[in-house]
């Protein structure tokens, strides 16, 4: 037994080579290179960002089954995007399977002696994996944009909820329609529900008509989908709140039957269509002022709006405008920026880093064109072999496609090479963005601005009087200090138990009842309390 295969293919990721193709490729691969291939997993259909995937799966179990029994050298691939599309996750599976079980992970275009310890060669496939990756996220957010456009124009294209089927128009286009049975039982749950009847009574008469599901919760999921009223939920987007849109499709209740329901279930008409969904992101971030535990966030009701509010778990009377902090926030993030040297220091490895990697994309380029020649050579003597008659069309059909398959693999890498020095390229122009963090703020996920704040205020951040503070900041970010002092944004100073929790001392270190005063949080780190205190004492 030398080598294992595996091929996918994914509903999603518009592969343009079909599992019999891969197949076909793996066998070959396998018989130019005389290894005997043991087994051949396939996951059909299954997406290339996880390895959870129930053919790898089996693969993994197949392999440990046999680890000390019968030596599996390879894992063939027919290309490395077969293999996953997640560059971190690829490489740590590789390293795993080679260092558990001595397996080396090969595409059918590489070599079979190929050397993975080889730094180009990990280059070279990171780089392979990082495109991939990039391919996977393109066709993710163009999958997302033609969803959120469908849904603008009022299209509905999940699988019909409870009370509509889903229907192909004759261009194609998918529809939800009423299904005539069901949908007297979905009016007959909001005219019970607006008349004040229990939702236990609403599930137990609805079940009795038919109603498959039961507990309060699958009514309350009814009474909650606007597609009842004709309203399609359009997702929120970058900068683009949630929504509610006029629908292509049929309504069962009115828009005045499905608002009065959202009231009675305590949601408000307003946000139900515009509240975005990181609506709290100080959440975490933002710790009392009176006792630094993380503050929680919610929304207040006025007379006639609601309103954001940060509020103190363990004091109830604590509560902190929403809209203030966050308009403090922005004016505190806008002054944030790193200093030249550190910016120089940053640009300097980068570019060192991307003039190795393009020597090496040079030199796997020659070699690439050395490989390429000899193919067009072996291809020329192939056919001047066919015009001279010493070999019959059979016979040259077969070496043609041999070597036809190995130069278009070789153009393949030779492209990837350019792509890759093209990439850097615009890597390397991408780095006065990298270092403008307000914009990298503004231009984050919820989950990515939180990993960022974490960085920059390890120990989060408070909001008295107006203004942050906090016990430390990032060093990169030290030389804004005074400003931000000046501008009344933040001010670095230990939370208001600090100086119960470290006993201050005297000139010869004797245990005094007074509080340690210090100018700077700074000054605590460059000098231990109690001769900053002598210090004082002193002068």
């Amino acid at each position: 037994m030398d080598a294992i295969g595996y091929i996918r293919i994914s509903k999603k990721d518009q592969s343009t080579h079909s599992l019999e193709y891969q197949e076909k490729a793996i066998l070959e691969y396998c018989q130019r290179n005389q290894i005997m291939l043991a087994s051949l997993f396939i996951d059909d259909g299954e997406s290339s960002y996880t390895f959870d995937r129930p053919d790898y799966q089996a693969l993994e179990k197949f392999i440990k089954g046999n680890k000390g029994k019968a030596k599996i050298k390879y894992l063939i691939v027919f290309d490395h995007d077969r293999f996953s599309r997640n560059l971190p996750e690829a490489l740590q599976k590789i390293e795993s399977l080679e260092k558990r079980y001595g397996l080396k992970v090969i595409a059918t275009s590489e070599p079979l002696d190929i050397d993975t310890q080889d730094p180009s060669v990990f280059l070279l496939r990171a780089f392979k994996y990082l495109i991939a990756n990039q391919e996977l996220l393109t066709i993710r957010k163009r999958a997302k944009v033609s969803a959120r456009h469908a849904q603008e124009s009022g299209r509905y294209i999940n699988l019909a909820p409870y009370g509509y089927i889903n229907h192909k128009e004759q261009g194609g286009k998918m529809i939800i329609k009423i299904d005539p049975i069901k949908q007297p039982i979905v009016q007959k749950i909001y005219r019970d529900f607006l008349a004040g009847v229990p939702k236990f009574m609403i599930s137990k008469e609805a079940k009795e008509l038919g109603f498959p599901h039961s507990g309060n919760s699958a009514i309350h999921r009814i009474l909650i989908n606007p597609l009842y009223a004709g309203l399609v939920r359009v997702s929120a987007g970058v900068n683009m709140p949630e929504k509610l849109v006029k629908g292509l499709h049929e309504r069962m209740v009115t828009e005045s039957q499905y608002y009065r329901a959202q009231e009675l279930l305590g949601l408000n008409k307003r946000t139900m269509q515009t509240k975005p969904k990181d609506e709290f992101p100080l959440k975490g971030i933002l710790k009392s002022p009176c006792c630094n535990t993380n503050m929680t966030a919610g929304w207040s009701k006025g007379k006639k709006n609601y309103y954001l509010y940060y509020r103190c778990i363990n004091h109830s009377n604590l509560n902190i405008s929403g809209q203030k902090v966050h308009d403090a926030f922005d004016l505190l993030i806008k002054e944030l920026s790193f200093n030249q040297k550190a910016i120089d220091h940053l640009i300097s490895r980068v570019t060192g880093l991307a003039k190795s990697t393009l020597q090496i994309s040079e030199q796997r380029k020659k070699v690439l064109n050395a490989q390429l020649k000899a193919i067009d050579a072996k291809i020329e003597n192939v056919e001047n072999k066919l015009f001279d008659g010493t070999i019959i069309d059979h016979t040259y059909k077969r070496w043609m496609i041999k070597y036809e398959g190995e130069k278009a693999k070789l153009k393949e890498d030779f492209d990837l090479s350019q792509r890759l020095e093209s990439d850097l390229h615009g890597e390397l122009q991408l780095m006065p963005y990298l270092m403008n963090m307000p914009k990298i703020l503004l231009d984050s996920s919820l989950a990515q601005k939180h990993a960022i704040l974490h960085q920059v205020f390890k120990q989060g951040l408070t909001f008295k009087e107006g203004s942050f503070r906090t016990p430390s900041i990032n060093v990169e970010f030290g030389h804004k200090l005074l400003i931000l002092k000046e501008k009344g944004l933040l001010f670095l100073e230990q939370p208001s138990d600090f100086s119960e929790a470290i006993p201050s001392c005297g000139e010869r270190g004797i245990r005094t009842p007074g509080p340690v005063t210090v100018n700077s949080f700074q000054d605590c780190r460059i000098r231990p309390l109690c001769q900053l205190s002598a210090a004082k004492v002193r002068s």
